[in-house]
């Protein structure tokens, strides 16, 4: 397992939300972040069926391109009543002509399990892999997940993508409904990392 002994790494994404989480999970160990978009990088195609194949894609573009270390986050929701769809495909559920509008996204989610009558608990997972890349091609992937269910109708204002359908196991409000800190405790990201930490510093 190589150590990750540089202080400046690249995010390979144009997520502002992620952005602001992985700095934050980042900022204990002195390590600076910069995003792929300030760098002006352009996002590769995400032609892999699995968040870890898609994670590596990422990280090793970004990483080629702007001669540091490099971390992607491939992420996703999977229900259970959908046969494990959005999954890989999560962000592209949120494609229109006019960027991304997850608020489509989760009715398009709700419509479907309606469809299918799916039973209740409607349970779901997110789920997060992290790849941490250098420019020399060698890696490090770590795989996070946490358990709930998609609720409707849409709750919180206080997260991104999902957040508003998703309740996490054993709790009574969505991830848009926690205060950041508190999602950042607990989900799919935080258990990623925590396994990366382990392993890279």
């Amino acid at each position: 397992m190589r150590k990750l002994v540089e202080k400046k790494i690249v995010l390979a994404s144009h997520n502002a939300g992620k952005l602001r989480e992985i700095a934050a999970l980042l900022e204990p160990f002195g390590i600076e972040v910069v995003s792929a978009g300030a760098l002006g990088l352009d996002e590769p195609e995400e032609t892999e069926t699995t968040f870890a194949g898609n994670a590596r894609i990422k990280a090793h573009y970004a990483a080629s391109k702007s001669g540091l270390p490099a971390l992607s986050d491939d992420s996703g929701i999977t229900v259970d009543g959908l046969d494990g769809a959005p999954g890989v495909y999560t962000a592209d559920w949120a494609e229109t002509a006019n960027g991304r509008d997850f608020n489509l996204a989760m009715t398009k989610v709700w419509t479907l399990l309606e469809e299918r009558d799916a039973q209740y608990p409607r349970d779901a997972a997110f789920n997060c892999t992290l790849c941490v890349a250098w420019p020399d091609g060698h890696d490090e992937v770590f795989e996070g997940h946490v358990n709930g269910e998609v609720v409707w109708p849409m709750r919180g204002e206080k997260g991104f993508g999902f957040d508003p359908v998703f309740q996490p196991k054993g709790h009574s409000v969505t991830f848009a409904e926690m205060e950041p800190k508190d999602k950042d405790a607990m989900s799919h990201r935080a258990d990623a990392f925590d396994k990366l930490v382990k392993a890279l510093f």
